[in-house]
């Protein structure tokens, strides 16, 4: 059975829209886990398994580290998957990085209150 946080990153994670990405802190912090950023990239690092239980399509790609970094990149089918699919939402990514990651950064703070 999953747990209530899993279910509540997902949450959160699936209203990110297209074009915006947020970070594994800004997760935590919206769920009240001030210091669970590494427990969101472990969820994050499970999309393959739970889209498959769920029947879902987790946009985990939109998820990267607080400097903007595509730290989780190696939990796509390859490498350069997460960029790939960054690219495809008109997102510019640069050695790994997101670039003008301040204006795309979508906070769930602001956005889900």
């Amino acid at each position: 059975m999953k747990s209530t946080f899993q279910s509540d990153v997902i949450d959160v994670v699936l209203q990110i829209p297209k074009g915006r990405v947020t970070s594994y802190g800004a997760i935590a912090k919206f769920l009240g886990h001030t210091r669970g950023a590494r427990m969101v990239g472990w969820v994050m690092n499970n999309c393959v398994k739970i889209n498959e239980e769920r029947n879902i399509k987790i946009p985990a790609h939109r998820v990267v580290n607080r400097n903007g970094l595509l730290t989780g990149r190696h939990h796509f089918e390859t490498p350069t998957k997460m960029q790939e699919l960054l690219e495809t939402e008109n997102i510019k990514v640069e050695n790994d990085q997101i670039q003008d990651f301040e204006s795309i950064f979508w906070n769930p703070q602001t956005e889900l209150l």
